[in-house]
Order: structure tokens, then C-alpha cells, then sequence
């Protein structure tokens, strides 16, 4: 089995056959967690996740870039990115809500996420920057409150931010007396050594098809993932974005998850059952599938 431990099946991209998706990967042994980026794709990660008994989970949040409407547009490496947004404030009680089911707490919903803070995209509104900047923190600051209250790992969205995102970190942490919540900083494109204080406030570090690509500006993935300690390392499609070169061209989608998992295993020297063995018993630790 392996984890896709960051998917969005959820998402638009897969309206037309998101059922033959999900069928295909859990047929060869591809779990996954469907992520949210507001809350319909929240509430929609949920609704798939409870019509399979085992498989596929969810993860509710609302995306940084989501407190304001305007048109995102960015590109990494070969990869254009464009879709709108429609401003959304964070409602602590509606997404709590999404956590439950029939007054039980849902254990298909594995964490809060994806939520964070984005300094790469700004969206073409008159807001100002700063003012944005603090938007984003205010909504960062309560889902973690919501991960406390529900007892349930972070999944974080960080872009050009990372400092700013582990100093708010440290100081929910220190609010909290000093214990972590836990979680995973997704799609890392950080520092070795930011990645090291991810680690050492409780947290993992996700890869994915990005780790394939040398990027002027961005640092090696390479080199931090043979630094990492493989306990802490979690691997992810973020699917339909971030497509591996091996199938270039096409829509990212959960069983493309290989190709990751082969590359780590050829950092760390070690056979693709092993990095598989490790990820998956990764992931379940932390999402407690």
C-alpha cells in the first residue's frame, strides 16, 4: 500500500471521472487524502471520502489564497497555473462541523488543511499587500486552534513565507504550553534548515514532482531530502498539479505517486519497497489511518 498523503480529487480537474480515478488508484494499492482548499472542495473531500469503507480520507481547511477574490496566476518551472478565487472567511464552527458526523467525530477526516500562509501569489485586488499578509495569518492562527480543539495534524501550504510561518507557529506552540500539534509542511520548497525546524516542532516534510526539477532561486530538494531524517518524510502527487516528467503533459492524478517514491529511494540508497514500507508507516503515524 502507499499513501498519496496531499491529492485534490476534490478539485474541478476531475468532475468528468473522479470515481474511475479513485477506483484505478485503490485497485493498485494507492491511498489517498483529498485535500481541501475551501469549503466546498472541504466539504466535497469529505463527502468522497465517506463513500469508500477504506482508502480514501479528507482533509478540511481554507488555502491562504482564498481570503481574496482576484485571478491567481503563476508558473513552476514549465508549469502554468491559472484559476480564480472567490473570497471566503474562515468560519471556525461550519469547518468544525465538516469534522463530524451523525454528532460523531469522522474518522475519514485526518487533519486541517491545506492552510498556511502564500507570499507567491497575490491576487489582482486592491487590497494591499500587508493588510493581505495579516488576512492570511488571522485564518492560519484559528485553524490551528481548530486542529487543538479537534486533536488533529496540520497540513501547511507555505509559499516564500516560511519564516514568518514557523515564528506564528512557535508562538501557538508556546500559547499551548509548549505541546505541538503535529503535522506536515506540504510541496516543501524551504531550506534545509527550515525543514529542520519543521522537524523539530513535530512536524514532516512532504515531497512531490517538484523534486524532479532544479528551479533557479529554489533550493535543492535532493540535498534536503538526504539530510532528513526518514521518519519525517511524507510523499504526495498534489494532484492534477505538479505533474512527474515521466508522464509530462498529462493530469497529475494519485498513482503517479511511483515515480516520487522511486526518486527518494535513490537519494537514500535504499529499494523502492523499503522508501514505500517507510512513507506509508509515515503517513498512518501521523493521519492515524
Amino acid at each position: 500500500m502507499i499513501i498519496d498523503t496531499h491529492s485534490h480529487v476534490n478539485f474541478n480537474a476531475f468532475k468528468d471521472d473522479s470515481g474511475e480515478v479513485i477506483k484505478k488508484s485503490l485497485t493498485q494499492g494507492v491511498w489517498m487524502i483529498n485535500v481541501g482548499s475551501q469549503y466546498d472542495t472541504s466539504e466535497r473531500a469529505v463527502k468522497m471520502a465517506d463513500n469508500y469503507p477504506e482508502g480514501v480520507y479528507a482533509a478540511i481547511g481554507l488555502h491562504p489564497v482564498h481570503l481574496e477574490s482576484g485571478t491567481i496566476k503563476g508558473k513552476i518551472d514549465k508549469e502554468e497555473i491559472e484559476f480564480k478565487t472567490r473570497e471566503e472567511v474562515f468560519d471556525y464552527e461550519k469547518y468544525k462541523a465538516l469534522a463530524f458526523k451523525d454528532g460523531v467525530k469522522n474518522k475519514k477526516v485526518v487533519a486541517i488543511g491545506e492552510v498556511g500562509f502564500d507570499y507567491w501569489y497575490s491576487p489582482k485586488t486592491k487590497i494591499k499587500i500587508a493588510e493581505f499578509k495579516e488576512k492570511q495569518r488571522l485564518a492560519f492562527l484559528k485553524q490551528l486552534d481548530l486542529a487543538k480543539e479537534l486533536n488533529l495534524p496540520v497540513i501547511i501550504h507555505c509559499r516564500l513565507a516560511h519564516e514568518e510561518l514557523l515564528y506564528s507557529l512557535r508562538e501557538k506552540i508556546k500559547e499551548w504550553g509548549g505541546n505541538p500539534i503535529g503535522g506536515v509542511s506540504h510541496c516543501f520548497i524551504g531550506t534545509l534548515e527550515q525543514a529542520k525546524e519543521y522537524v523539530r516542532l513535530g512536524f514532516h516534510i512532504s515531497f512531490n514532482g517538484l523534486i524532479f526539477k532544479k528551479i533557479a532561486g529554489l533550493p535543492d530538494s535532493e540535498e534536503i531530502i538526504k539530510e532528513l531524517p526518514f521518519d519525517r518524510i511524507l510523499v504526495e502527487t498534489d494532484c492534477p498539479y505538479l505533474t512527474p516528467p515521466q508522464k509530462e503533459g498529462q493530469r497529475n492524478e494519485p498513482l503517479f505517486i511511483k515515480y516520487t517514491i522511486k526518486k527518494i529511494a535513490e537519494i537514500k540508497n535504499i529499494s523502492f519497497e523499503e522508501a514505500v514500507e517507510t512513507t506509508t508507516k509515515n503517513a498512518r503515524n501521523l493521519f492515524r489511518i
